[in-house]
């Protein structure tokens, strides 16, 4: 049997444990102490453990928690795609399930910074800084060129010449073990990743991206509270030429725009990497800024 059939039945964490909420398991893994703790939001295809490497640099300083949301990774299956509104009161309950007390920085990657910034207009008092990992925005659409729309984003999910592109894109990242990721973690994940089913929900949290952004501009801004935002200008090899460099300047101007929201906001471009790859090549940049936010929450 391939690793591509493999059913979500025999998969098991190599780390971390299940929390209980709704009658759902939920998987989760904690580390360090102290507060505020900083909440890993995974990008649509990616896991909690994704977020391993950084999380245990993190946990030198306060507590870092990553997660699997419902319906994706180690966590019990669920129908996608979900609203943000459900899945940001889903981890409000995992947290407080776990007795990982608020306020929360929120470190939020790619399609993981809509569930964020959803779980900061419902529960605000709860947030203690934001982190934007090349994170997704509401107002998307309004910067990018219309190739790089939101509904485009959700046809290229289904598109079965990028799933193909995933997959090896996928396949290539088994054969390294990053720096911070212990043997049997890395390939237990790598193993889990590159199966059809954990593929086809990141395709389908993809498919929501669109409606995600309407629920999100439905409601307020992100509130007053210290933001970094990295924003990733490294030369993606799906995109050439004029298309790349457009979307590059649209996402360089939607996390300036970000920042400048806020009383404490931070914008930091970084290169050398991209956009899946972010916190793989990057962790330390990722770190300090994740350590920079805590800092300022701490101060106000």
């Amino acid at each position: 049997m391939t690793n591509d059939i493999i059913s979500s039945a025999r998969l098991a964490p190599p780390i971390g444990e299940f929390q209980g909420i709704e009658g759902r398991r939920i998987f989760a893994h904690r580390s360090g102490r102290g507060g505020p703790a900083v909440v890993f939001l995974p990008g649509a295809g990616a896991i909690g453990l994704d977020y391993f490497a950084v999380q245990q640099q993190v946990s030198q300083f306060t507590t870092g928690v990553v997660y699997d949301r419902g319906g994706t990774g180690y966590s019990d299956p669920l129908p996608l795609p979900r609203s943000a509104a459900a899945v940001a009161t889903e981890l409000r309950d995992l947290l407080r399930a776990a007795n990982i007390t608020a306020p929360y920085v929120l470190a939020a990657h790619s399609l993981g910074a809509f569930y964020a910034h959803r779980f900061a207009q419902l529960y605000p008092g709860d947030v203690a800084g934001l982190v934007w990992l090349d994170g997704l925005h509401r107002d998307w659409d309004e910067f990018v060129p219309p190739a790089g729309s939101l509904a485009e984003v959700e046809r290229m999910a289904a598109d079965p010449e990028q799933l193909d592109h995933m997959r090896s894109t996928l396949r290539a990242m088994r054969t390294e073990l990053p720096a911070g990721y212990p043997e049997r973690i890395w390939h237990s994940l790598m193993d889990a990743k590159v199966t059809d089913e954990w593929m086809r929900v990141g395709i389908a949290e993809r498919a929501a991206a669109a409606g995600l952004a309407a629920e999100l501009r439905a409601g307020p801004g992100i509130p007053d509270v210290p933001v970094i935002a990295l924003t990733v200008v490294g030369d993606d090899p799906s995109r050439q030429g004029s298309a790349a460099r457009e979307l590059t300047d649209a996402k360089t101007r939607m996390d300036a725009a970000l920042v400048r929201a806020v009383s404490y906001g931070e914008q930091r471009v970084l290169t050398g990497t991209f956009h899946h790859r972010l916190c793989f090549d990057r962790p330390g940049a990722v770190v300090r800024a994740i350590r920079d936010v805590v800092d300022r929450a701490a101060d106000r």
